[in-house]
């Protein structure tokens, strides 16, 4: 199943470009809404460092600290990232538990990953009052963190496609904590009426989406995927 998950029938996330005006950002997405930009970057210098073989050159032999897929707590493991690469990046299991799943994502050294994360084009748009800290993952088909919220913050997907799905503030969303996000979608998301479908999107390479602070939102690589968040904390 999980090399079988299609995008979404109809993207609910507004889409804006570079003609998006700082100004407008913040009066129309920044404390409100969702938002994918395109064009508003260029990462292709930073794309091209992230081939599997270029990655492997540069942090195979380097400790990497994965996360269990689920909500509230999380288990931590170190492995050296070729380990991570060439034994546990495989498709999700639709069975196994988020608390059986390993991921990387968030959890990265900045002495070690600093010249790669030096390369990385950010937005533009800031929020006042924040400053921004990277999270850099690389995910295998079918994977993907469950529903949880934080503070506002921006996602890239490099190479591959994620699946987003998100809630307001105000509308927590029906999941088992400790339920995949690919488990969830084939459970839970087809008995929601309509009024409680969550909003939704596929982000393709060079697209982000930023998304406001305390807004609810689980994603699933449709692909084995890079991406990099910019968290304003």
């Amino acid at each position: 199943l999980a090399g079988t998950v299609p995008e979404e029938e109809r993207c609910t996330v507004e889409r804006a470009d570079a003609s998006l005006t700082y100004s407008l950002f913040l009066q129309r997405f920044a404390f409100s809404r969702p938002v994918i930009l395109r064009g508003v970057t260029d990462n292709s210098a930073f794309r091209d460092l992230c081939t599997r073989e270029k990655l492997l050159a540069a942090f195979g032999p380097l400790s990497v600290r994965l996360s269990t897929a689920n909500t509230y707590s999380y288990r931590k493991v170190d492995v050296p990232f070729q380990e991570y690469v060439e034994q546990l990046l495989k498709p999700q299991d639709p069975a196994r538990l988020g608390s059986d799943t390993l991921y990387f994502f968030g959890d990265n050294n900045f002495t070690e990953w600093g010249p790669l994360f030096r390369q990385y084009v950010p937005p533009p748009f800031r929020i006042p009052g924040t400053s921004p800290a990277y999270s850099f993952g690389v995910a295998a088909t079918g994977s993907g963190v469950p529903f949880h919220w934080h503070g506002p913050g921006y996602s890239e997907v490099i190479f591959g496609r994620k699946r987003w799905f998100l809630y307001p503030p105000d509308q927590t969303p029906h999941f088992h904590p400790n339920e995949t996000t690919l488990a969830w979608l084939h459970h839970t998301y087809p008995m929601l009426p309509p009024a409680e479908r969550p909003l939704e999107c596929t982000l393709h390479p060079g697209e982000v989406l930023y998304f406001p602070d305390r807004w609810w939102h689980a994603t699933l690589n449709l692909d084995t995927s890079v991406f990099i968040s910019t968290f304003l904390g």
